[in-house]
Formats: structure tokens, sequence, C-alpha cells
């Protein structure tokens, strides 16, 4: 037997352990395949960075992409990707909670009364257990403020966050 066979298979088996997260697909129609995204240059990411509120326009979104890191085994950020454990999340900012179609909430997600924004995410990444008790989030959390910044900035950037338009000003 080759010795190396078994650290080929772990991979597999990690895959395999996530299963599709709860998403309900008994009823749901394939997926579609997700959308060719598109790149932002890095000129358009420091523009959009600069153009978000404080403290978020500050972020490092180097530094964000490497703490969503821990994020990336149960959800996509691509337009049209595929919930895993969690939930797709392009878009994410501005949906009600717990009405991504199709996906299998809890039903304290489903129930939850309130939108996505920068400050709920924060407090959620904080610590999911306690800001919404009875969700199946088992991540325990990001203790630091910077890396929670970060992440909060760097999903802006790249799941199609779009700043409220500027009230026009009364004539």
């Amino acid at each position: 037997m080759n010795r190396f066979a078994p650290l080929a298979a772990a991979p597999i088996l990690m895959l395999a352990a996530c299963g599709n997260g709860g998403a309900d697909t008994s009823s749901a129609p394939a997926s579609a395949p997700a959308k060719p995204a598109r790149v932002l240059s890095d000129a358009e990411k420091a523009t959009l960075l600069a153009s978000l509120p404080a403290p978020y326009n500050e972020g490092d979104l180097e530094n964000g992409r490497r703490a969503f890191a821990r994020c990336r085994s149960c959800h996509t950020i691509g337009e049209g990707g595929p919930d895993m454990a969690g939930p797709n999340l392009y878009g994410v900012f501005g949906r009600k909670a717990g009405e991504r179609p199709r996906y299998s909430y809890s039903n304290a997600m489903r129930t939850a009364d309130f939108t996505w924004d920068a400050e709920k995410l924060d407090h959620w990444l904080q610590n999911p257990r306690t800001f919404l008790p009875g969700n199946k989030m088992t991540f325990p959390g990001l203790p630091d403020d910077k890396d929670r910044r970060d992440v909060i900035a760097f999903l802006k950037v790249e799941t199609g966050y779009q700043a409220e338009p500027a009230p026009a000003p009364a004539s």
C-alpha cells in the first residue's frame, strides 16, 4: 500500500464532511453555474474602499482576505456562488437575515428581524452564538476588532456592495 494514500484522502474526507450545509436541494433545481466574476482592479478596489463609511474605509483588504480564510470552508462570496455549510455571501449587505433563497436557515435566523449591515455583521462576527442564540453557525467568532473591520471592508469590496446614494439636496 502506498504510504501517502491516507494523506491524499484527507482533503476529500474534509470536503465530504462539509455536506451541503443543510441546503434544501430536494426540490430545488440544479443551481446554475456561478457567473464569471468581474475581477476588480487594485485601483477599483482602492476607490471602493475609500468610498466606504468610516471605519471601513480604513480597512486593510489583504488582512481582511486572510481573516476571511477562516470563513471560506463554509461560505462562498462570488455572485451566483453556491451555498455550502453557510449561505453564499454575495449581496449580503442590505439583505434581510434568513432570506437567502433555497438556503435552510435555523429557526432563529429565519425569524430574526434585522437586515445585514456593517454594524450587525460586526456584532455577529464577534460571537455568532451570543449575537443570535439558537443559530446553527459553529464559528467561534473573531475577537479582534481590526480583523472584523478588515473582513467587513473586504466583504463590501468583494460582494457587490452598493453604497446608498446620497439624498438629493433640497431645492
